[in-house]
C-alpha cells in the first residue's frame, strides 16, 4: 500500500471508525493462513477470532455459518500450506473471455478474441498482427476438424 493509500484508509477510519475494528479483524485472519502454524493451533486461533468477530459484528453471522459448514476443508489449507489459487485464476479468465465472446458467430471471431485477451496484445504490442493471424490460422487448422 502506499503512503497515498494509507492516508486514504485513515481518512476512511476517521469517519467510520467501526470499519477500523473489521479491517483490524481481517489483518488478523490473513495473518493466521499466513503463519504456517499447525492445523490444532489455526483451528483454535480461528475460533477465538470468530467468537470476538461475532460479537462485535453480527451482521457477519453468514460468514460463520460458511466457515463452520467448511471448517475441516478450510483447515486442510493448514496441513501443506497449498492453494488453488492459480487454478481458480486460469477458470476465472477462461470465463471473462467466455462472456466477453457472447455474440461472436464464427470460431474465427473467438479466437481472435481470444489471443487477443490471454496475450494482452492491445496492451502490449510485441507481437506484430501478422504473426498473430499465423498463429490463429495454424490453431484454426489443428482444431477445425474437431469443431463443428
Amino acid at each position: 500500500m502506499t503512503a497515498a493509500d494509507r492516508e486514504k484508509l485513515e481518512q476512511l477510519f476517521a469517519k467510520l471508525p467501526r470499519l477500523r475494528e473489521l479491517y483490524d479483524l481481517r489483518n488478523r485472519f490473513k495473518e493466521i493462513f499466513d503463519s504456517h502454524c499447525s492445523r490444532r493451533t489455526a483451528k483454535a486461533k480461528l475460533r477465538d477470532l470468530l467468537l470476538e468477530a461475532s460479537e462485535a459484528f453480527p451482521g457477519l453471522e453468514r460468514f460463520f455459518e460458511t466457515y463452520l459448514t467448511w471448517e475441516k476443508k478450510i483447515l486442510n489449507y493448514f496441513d501443506a500450506y497449498e492453494t488453488s489459487a492459480a487454478v481458480e485464476g486460469l477458470n476465472n479468465k477462461a470465463r471473462v473471455i467466455i462472456k466477453r465472446a457472447y455474440g461472436l458467430k464464427s470460431a474465427a471471431g473467438l479466437w481472435a478474441r481470444l489471443v487477443l485477451e490471454v496475450n494482452k496484445v492491445t496492451e502490449i504490442a510485441t507481437t506484430t498482427i501478422p504473426r498473430i493471424r499465423e498463429v490463429v490460422g495454424a490453431l484454426r487448422r489443428l482444431f477445425s476438424p474437431l469443431c463443428t
